[in-house]
C-alpha cells in the first residue's frame, strides 16, 4: 500500500467516552431494581418512564452524528485522491464491527441457554444479519441483546452510504433531501399515527441523524466560513454543553418529535469544536479520555453483560443507601471498563491492524494508535 496522510481529530475520544458511559449509567439505572434499589432516584417523565431513559437515547445519538462526521470526512479525502474504493471501505468496516459483535452475541447466546432464557428464532436472525433494529422496533428484543439496535442502524446506513458520497454530483443537495424526506417522515407518522410501527421505525432508524454529521464534515472540510463562525465560538459550545446536559439530565425536555434532532445538531457543534481546537470550552483531549474513548465500542457492547453479571453477585450490604447504590455503579463500570480493555488489546487491536491493508486514507482514533 502507498503511503497515507493519517487524519486525527484531537478531542473525539472524548466525545466517544461520554456518549458510552452516559450509555452505560442509564442501563445500570434502568436495572436498579434488579438490585432491590429504586430506579426512579432520578425521576420520571410525562408518560411514566424513567427519565435516564433519554441519557442513553441521547448518548446513541451522540455516536451516530460522529459516525456520520467522521465516515463522511474520509470518505471525501478518499474521494479527491482518485475514487472511493467501496470493496476496502467494506473491509475496514466489518473489520471493525463484525469481530466484538458476532463474538459477544455468541456469548449472550450461550448465556441464556444455560440459563433457560428463551430465544425467538426470527429475531435470533435478524440480529445475524444486522436487522437488530427490527426486533427493537417490534418489541421482541433478545435480553442482553437489545442495545444491538443502533449497531444495526449503523451497518445499514454502511450499506448505502459510500455509494452515495462516491456517486453523487453535488452530495449537499442529496443529503438535504434525504434528510427533509427523512424528517418529513417522522413528523408524519409522529403527528397523525402516533405509535405505530411506522413512527417506531423513523425514531429508532435516525440514518438523518448521521446525515447531520455528514453535513457537518463536508462543511468543516470545506472551511466554510459561516459555518464556523456559528459553530466555533465559545458562546455556541457553551449552548451546545448546556442543551446536551440539561436534555440528557431532564432539566429542559425538548419536544418528543424532535428531540434526537435538536440532540443531533448540538453534537455536531461540539464535535466540530474539538475537532477545530481554537475555541474549545471543555477541552476533551487527555489521557483518560483518549483511553476511554478508544475502547468505548467494547464498553457499549459489552455492558449489558456485565450488569447481568452484577447481579448475580451483588447484594445490599449496608444500612447506607447511598453506599449500594456507588457499589452498583462502581463495579459495572469498573468491570466493563476492564473487559472493554482486554478486548481492544487482546482481540479487537488484531483486527484493527489488518484494517489498514484496506485503508486509502489513514484514521486514527489517537494520536499513537489507530483504529
Amino acid at each position: 500500500m502507498s503511503e497515507t496522510r493519517t487524519v486525527y481529530f484531537p478531542g473525539l475520544n472524548g466525545v466517544r467516552a461520554i456518549a458510552a458511559l452516559v450509555v452505560v449509567f442509564s442501563h445500570i439505572t434502568i436495572a436498579l431494581e434488579k438490585f432491590d434499589l429504586d430506579p426512579f432516584i432520578f425521576g420520571t417523565l410525562a408518560n411514566g418512564k424513567l427519565k435516564v431513559t433519554l441519557m442513553s437515547e441521547f448518548g446513541v445519538t451522540m455516536f451516530f452524528v460522529l459516525s456520520g462526521f467522521l465516515i463522511t470526512y474520509l470518505l471525501l479525502e478518499e474521494k479527491s485522491k482518485a475514487k472511493i474504493q467501496i470493496r476496502k471501505f467494506y473491509m475496514r468496516r466489518i473489520l471493525r464491527i463484525w469481530p466484538l459483535y458476532y463474538i459477544y452475541l455468541i456469548v449472550a447466546l450461550v448465556t441464556l441457554i444455560v440459563i433457560g432464557i428463551p430465544i425467538n428464532g426470527t429475531s435470533l436472525l435478524e440480529y445475524i444479519f444486522f436487522a437488530s433494529n427490527i426486533p427493537f422496533i417490534y418489541a421482541r428484543p433478545i435480553p442482553l441483546l437489545e442495545h444491538y439496535w443502533s449497531l444495526g442502524v449503523e451497518e445499514q446506513f454502511y450499506l448505502f452510504w459510500p455509494w452515495i458520497v462516491a456517486k453523487a454530483k453535488s452530495l449537499k443537495t442529496v443529503l438535504i433531501a434525504l434528510v427533509v424526506f427523512m424528517l418529513a417522515g417522522k413528523f408524519y407518522f409522529h403527528i397523525f399515527h402516533p405509535g405505530s410501527i411506522h413512527d417506531m421505525s423513523f425514531t429508532i432508524t435516525r440514518f438523518h441523524c448521521m446525515m447531520f454529521g455528514a453535513i457537518g464534515a463536508i462543511l468543516y472540510r470545506e472551511e466554510n466560513s459561516v459555518f464556523l463562525r456559528l459553530v466555533d465560538n465559545r458562546l455556541m459550545q457553551l449552548i451546545s454543553w448546556l442543551v446536551i446536559f440539561l436534555s440528557c439530565g431532564s432539566f429542559i425536555n425538548l419536544p418528543v418529535v424532535i428531540n434526537n434532532e435538536v440532540i443531533s445538531v448540538f453534537a455536531l457543534f461540539i464535535i466540530v469544536g474539538q475537532a477545530n481546537v481554537k475555541n474549545r470550552l471543555i477541552p476533551l483531549e487527555n489521557r483518560t479520555f483518549d483511553f476511554l474513548g478508544k475502547i468505548s465500542y467494547g464498553i457499549y457492547v459489552i455492558h449489558p453483560l456485565m450488569i447481568f453479571f452484577a447481579e448475580k453477585i451483588i447484594v445490599k450490604f449496608s444500612k447506607f443507601e447511598v453506599i449500594n447504590y456507588l457499589t452498583v455503579y462502581l463495579i459495572i463500570v469498573a468491570s466493563t471498563i476492564t473487559l472493554a480493555y482486554v478486548s481492544y488489546n487482546y482481540f479487537e487491536k488484531y483486527f484493527l491492524n489488518l484494517k489498514h491493508k484496506f485503508e486509502v486514507v489513514r484514521s486514527s482514533n489517537s494520536k499513537t494508535i489507530s483504529a
